[in-house]
């Protein structure tokens, strides 16, 4: 046993023998870790063969580093480097845990965010976590036991170019492989789980870093000749109004009730024979209101601020963060200031921090004149508090009173928060039971969701009786989806159906409610996403949109595009869904095989991908700096400021 032991302190005696052990323990841990807490898709011999080789180029190019050092040096090294590609790691296994996505650089940039997240991140945290950090705590421990003789001996020259070689070979096999079976993998990469999957954690880190780097020079390169080909593409997609509802809304206001988390499939909902949502059933079927059971969230990591970012501007969000935050001080034709030539007020009401997702920056540079944020609001009361800020009840309640101040016509958006994800609920307030399947976020969801249901029922009823709701067009929009695929064994149970790629992609759905008072209502079936809402509200206004740079098309017309693209890169259209690479029946929900079908379908991808490409030109590129239509004004930030002064604050205080 002695012998035994001293054999063992002699190996670890040895850096390389450590630098050994410290890559396989990463090496394997990483390779559990994409097997079991993502869900990657991976199918074939070939995938999972790559799935296991390529954290360990990463392994050995990161934690190689620490050669470069000598004595104890070397080892601090190479404890610390371990260390943080750990928790990256990790962070990226509680990120995806809600998300389904995985961390960019500009997410970690946005730290603003961070204060505001409190018990939706505890939420996530797993007893076994601490299994991610037992061996960063062992190699730290091995790195400075006194027990280990520190070799303090250069690498030889030879020795680093062998090194050196096998590391690249590592890569060169890993990406060579990747690309056979999955050509143009980092040119198309709008999916990032492609990435993952046959690059690794890692790996995906670097082409991130890359990309978003790629991202940030565009607007300093770009020039005013860039947007000659993004104007002829708005101009060719543009969609003429239709006549039956063109200018229906006509001098009204607008007012747009942002429904948080609210997925479709909620409509009509009957928990053990109780309507979830009753009111908005019950609003679905006046004369006066349109519904579309096709309208799709198109969000990515930027989530609601995606959400509000598309319906302002009719410019899909970033592939990677926001570009509430990233992109705050660009130049935009957003829906304020386009109104405000026709003497519209605008102003957004939301009961949390106006500094989360930089709201209190960004929309100066949209041109909305009014931000009523947590400060006009009454916050005090613990039981009023929602986990990301003023629940929806007060929160309507309060915001009456401001409405009421605002010159006619406005455009006016109010931000919910009660049905947001952890959908942690004070069971005084509830008045429905929760699901039972066994998974806390989906059956938590059914009584956030219907306290929703009666706020915005309760706020409707308070505009009736305020004279607003006669002459109002109300659009209430799901921003996106609540219920992660991390829980469709919980959905399945809900829904009644096994959850396939197509199923899941259905659930995408979010709604969209259109009252217009005089307006034919009904259910409309169109395919449509977020980035159509704006040309449809303008139009719906008696606004014409064709001079305006926007990549969706108006629902109602009859010249609408409906296909519908997803952030990744895939869509939905009535006929084909294209999903993960493959191709589905629209109806059927089988993949296709009939080869002009399956020519139209990637027909279609190609002009999804123009689409996606030319929008990020934009907001990358800071284009709109170097068009203005006519009769449009600029908007100039400065002129904007949100603050309220010391004596509102403590009038409204009291």
């Amino acid at each position: 046993m002695e012998i035994l032991n001293k054999n063992k302190t002699a190996f670890l005696n040895k850096f390389s023998s450590l630098f050994i052990l410290a890559v396989f323990m990463l090496w394997i841990k990483t390779y559990i870790t994409q097997v079991t807490q993502f869900n990657l898709g991976v199918e074939g011999l070939l995938q999972q063969f790559l799935l296991f080789i390529n954290p360990l180029g990463s392994a050995l190019l990161f934690l190689g580093f620490s050669f470069a050092f000598k004595g104890r040096g070397r080892y601090t090294l190479l404890a610390v480097i371990y260390a943080l590609m750990s928790f990256l790691l990790y962070a990226n296994v509680v990120y995806y845990r809600f998300f389904s996505d995985f961390i960019t650089l500009p997410t970690i940039t946005q730290t603003q965010n961070f204060g505001d997240l409190g018990g939706s991140v505890i939420s996530l945290l797993n007893p076994y976590d601490i299994m991610f950090f037992v061996d960063v705590f062992l190699l730290a421990y091995l790195c400075v036991s006194k027990k280990i003789q520190k070799n303090n001996s250069r690498v030889g020259y030879k020795k680093a170019i062998a090194g050196l070689a096998f590391v690249i070979g590592i890569f060169a096999l890993n990406l060579g492989l990747a690309n056979y079976d999955r050509p143009q993998l980092l040119t198309r990469g709008f999916d990032r789980n492609y990435i993952v999957k046959y690059l690794g954690m890692y790996n995906y880190t670097i082409y991130d870093t890359t990309e978003t780097i790629k991202a940030s020079s565009q607007r300093a390169l770009a020039d005013s000749d860039d947007m000659t080909e993004v104007i002829n593409y708005t101009k060719s997609i543009s969609a003429e109004p239709n006549p039956e509802y063109f200018g229906a809304a006509k001098d009204m206001n607008v007012i747009y009730i942002h429904l948080e988390s609210f997925q479709n499939f909620l409509m009509n909902y009957k928990l053990n024979g109780e309507e979830v949502t009753p009111f908005l059933n019950s609003l679905i079927k006046d004369p006066n209101t349109l519904y579309f059971d096709n309208f799709f969230h198109e969000t990515a990591q930027g989530k609601t601020s995606d959400a509000e970012f598309m319906l302002e501007n009719s410019l899909f969000g970033l592939p990677q963060g926001s570009a509430f935050i990233t992109k705050g001080q660009n130049t935009y034709q957003s829906a304020p200031a386009i109104l405000k030539k026709d003497g519209y007020t605008s102003a957004v009401f939301h009961g949390n921090n106006g500094t989360f997702w930089n709201r209190n920056e960004i929309y100066k540079s949209f041109g909305y004149e009014h931000f009523f944020d947590a400060n006009y609001y009454d916050t005090t009361s613990k039981e009023d508090m929602a986990e990301y800020g003023l629940l929806d009840k007060p929160f309507f309640e309060q915001s009456l009173e401001y409405v009421k101040t605002l010159p006619q016509p406005f455009y006016a958006k109010f931000i919910t928060v009660g049905n947001h994800y952890p959908y942690k609920m004070n069971q005084n307030l509830t008045t429905i039971d929760k699901a039972d399947t066994g998974d806390a976020s989906v059956d938590d969801y059914f009584q956030t969701a219907r306290y929703a249901d009666e706020a915005i029922e309760q706020f409707i009823g308070e505009l009736q009786n305020s004279g607003l709701y006669d002459n109002s067009m109300l659009v209430f929009y799901g921003d996106h989806y609540g219920i992660s695929e991390n829980h469709n064994k919980a959905m399945e149970q809900i829904i009644g159906k096994e959850i396939t790629p197509y199923e899941s992609t259905n659930l995408q759905r979010v709604p969209l409610i259109i009252h217009v008072p005089g307006m034919q209502g009904g259910v409309n079936h169109t395919y449509g996403g977020q980035i159509d809402l704006l040309p449809t509200l303008l139009h719906l206004l008696g606004i014409d949109s064709q001079d305006y740079v926007q990549f969706g098309t108006d629902i109602l017309s009859k010249e609408h595009n409906d296909i519908v693209p997803f952030r990744n890169g895939d869509y939905v259209s009535p006929t084909i869904y294209s999903i993960d690479e493959k191709f589905y029946d629209a109806t059927t929900g089988l993949p296709l095989v009939d080869d002009n079908q399956i020519q139209k379908a990637n027909e279609y991808k190609k002009r999804v991908e123009n689409r996606l490409h030319l929008s990020d030109k934009v907001v990358n590129g800071d284009l709109l700096r170097f068009y203005t239509p006519a009769g449009f004004t600029k908007v100039n930030p400065s002129q904007y400021n949100y603050n309220m002064d010391v004596t509102e604050k403590a009038d409204n205080e009291k």
